[in-house]
């Protein structure tokens, strides 16, 4: 089964958000306090479900147990305006009892049904749509080398610069070196 457009770009959305929010700056493990702070400020997250869902479905990360995989893989392949209500899905995914407390008020609003049923497909798409997303999106994901070469571009390391000179410095030692020249220790 093939995701929708509507769920292939909340995809990335959702886990540039889980992303964001699992490392601190000096790069330690914060997801659990960060996903604490979220769930205590559930309702006025509330006011984004509808504008940008991946930033309150992350509130649910951890949340669903899915009971029945082909019905996740009909709500994945569909776009908003076919979604089923969170209530239809009560058969095929469990959501855990501490998350009911945050469903609750969310559920109360208009859009509560449809942002819960999205919530859950973008955790479900988390954990069982590893690899399938470049197998049914060819046409819009870049294959591994041009992800490689647009790196390269991006560090000005063009894939035509085939006569770069040996004796230059790579990317990290010449920032290592522009650091200490503007009084920065260096690392080793």
């Amino acid at each position: 089964m093939s995701l929708s457009a509507f769920f292939c770009a909340l995809r990335s959305a959702y886990q540039a958000e889980l992303d964001d929010l699992a490392t601190d700056s000096e790069g330690h493990d914060v997801l659990q306090k960060r996903l604490r702070e979220k769930r205590s400020q559930i309702v006025f997250l509330g006011q984004m479900m509808e504008a940008a869902p991946e930033m309150v479905a992350v509130a649910f990360h951890g949340a669903f147990d899915f009971k029945s995989p082909a019905a996740m893989e009909y709500v994945v392949s569909s776009e908003p305006e076919d979604l089923p209500d969170w209530d239809s899905l009560a058969d095929a995914v469990h959501l855990a009892p501490w998350a009911n407390v945050l469903a609750a008020p969310l559920l109360a609003q208009p859009e509560g049904q449809r942002f819960l049923t999205v919530a859950a497909a973008l955790e479900y798409l988390l954990h069982h749509h590893v690899r399938d997303d470049h197998a049914t999106h060819d046409d819009t994901a870049p294959d591994q080398s041009e992800q490689a070469a647009q790196g390269n571009r991006q560090r000005g390391l063009d894939d035509d610069d085939d006569d770069a000179d040996p004796g230059d410095l790579d990317h990290d030692e010449a920032g290592a070196n522009w650091l200490e020249d503007q009084g920065f220790d260096r690392k080793e």
